[in-house]
């Protein structure tokens, strides 16, 4: 029987292992189920959605130039349904709305005031960037640092570049 990408087929679950399962195949041979390729949801471990022996449907999704068989559970059926558009709150899942939650609303779900409180250097105590007299300051040291990088790089090539003068003259290189 020859096997073809596209293909839909009926297999045998033979081993498990932490990254997928795999399958025997009509006609002697055997793919790869990759765990990404198990299941629609999420899969933390294969043996919680399949076991050894398990009679499965897969389709083949690749095959590589060793031959090796690349195969797919969750694309040989059709997908899950979708929740229909349930009302805001209601979803399956996480919140849909911060109303009530500890993300700077209260209750109401409104935010409340912003805090007037600055800290000493003139800015928001959680504003990360430093005010003008510390740019002024930071530039200056940063040029200096700038600076000093230069010169130990300028330096470190023009030893490099000796370096390698003398060796390509040893081996008669030029």
């Amino acid at each position: 029987m020859e096997i073809s990408v596209g293909a839909i087929l009926e297999g045998n679950i033979k081993s498990i292992t932490k990254f997928g399962a795999f399958v025997s195949l009509p006609g002697g041979r055997s793919g790869l189920c990759h765990i990404s390729e198990i299941a629609h949801s999420y899969v933390a471990d294969v043996k919680d959605f399949l076991t050894e022996g398990q009679e499965v449907k897969v389709k083949v999704v690749g095959i590589d130039e060793a031959g090796r068989i690349n195969l797919s559970i969750k694309k040989a059926a059709p997908p899950p349904p979708r929740p229909q558009n349930a009302p805001r709150g209601e979803r399956q899942g996480g919140r849909s709305d911060f109303r009530g939650s500890s993300r700077g609303f209260n209750n109401s779900g409104e935010r409340p005031p912003r805090s007037n409180h600055y800290n000493n250097n003139g800015g928001h105590p959680r504003d990360p960037r430093p005010t003008a007299a510390q740019q002024t300051a930071g530039s200056a040291d940063f040029e200096a640092r700038l600076k000093q990088f230069m010169q130990q790089s300028d330096s470190k090539l023009s030893d490099l570049r000796m370096t390698e003068k003398r060796s390509s003259r040893r081996s008669g290189h030029r």
